[in-house]
């Protein structure tokens, strides 16, 4: 929200939600209940012209332009070796914890989550089976589409049970400026209804 308050391009707003995480940090309970949960988080940037991906492991994070096709993000860090952005000290402190030697190719998914970068795109998962629905309407996406995809449960993507998907957003972002942008929010806790 920050971002979009203070910022008027996606990049912009990357920089940002960069400058206050290394300020402030991140943290803070996930969940109503007083079990202690927390995670970190990943973000989509978009603007009419351009789009960006940034996950974030406490004050480290990595940036990735979205340079065309399809993105998405989910519960897991995806980010590998396309960084386009970075903290100035991801690689140095991820050496000097021993997540990695310095020596082969940098993978900021691999290094800095506990999930297998193998493992995200072979097993079943909401980041998989998201990606696997963005893909199967690759170039024909409308909002429609977008909303049904948001609205699977099968898939993972609309979760139900202890962890429950309470929202979900379409934008339609026209790269002629004198076309209005349009926002759908769900106004129910479950995207679903």
């Amino acid at each position: 929200r920050l971002g979009l308050e203070r910022a008027d391009t996606a990049e912009k707003a990357l920089t940002v939600i960069v400058d206050l995480l290394q300020k402030y940090g991140q943290g803070g309970n996930c969940m109503e209940s007083s079990m202690a949960f927390t995670y970190h988080n990943s973000f989509l940037i978009a603007d009419r012209k351009e789009a960006w991906v940034l996950e974030t492991s406490g004050k480290y994070w990595a940036a990735e332009k979205v340079e065309g096709g399809v993105r998405n993000i989910s519960n897991q860090l995806s980010i590998t070796t396309k960084i386009d952005r970075q903290h100035p000290e991801l690689k140095e402190y991820a050496k000097s914890n021993g997540w990695w030697d310095g020596e082969k190719e940098f993978d900021f998914a691999a290094t800095y989550s506990y999930v297998n970068t193998a493992r995200m795109t072979t097993t079943r998962s909401r980041y998989c089976e998201g990606y696997k629905l963005l893909n199967k309407h690759k170039g024909s996406i409308t909002p429609e589409i977008m909303m049904e995809i948001l609205r699977d449960k099968e898939s993972g993507i609309n979760m139900e049970g202890g962890f429950m998907t309470t929202g979900s957003m379409v934008s339609i972002l026209p790269q002629q400026a004198n076309l209005p942008c349009i926002h759908f929010f769900t106004g129910t806790p479950d995207p679903a209804r």
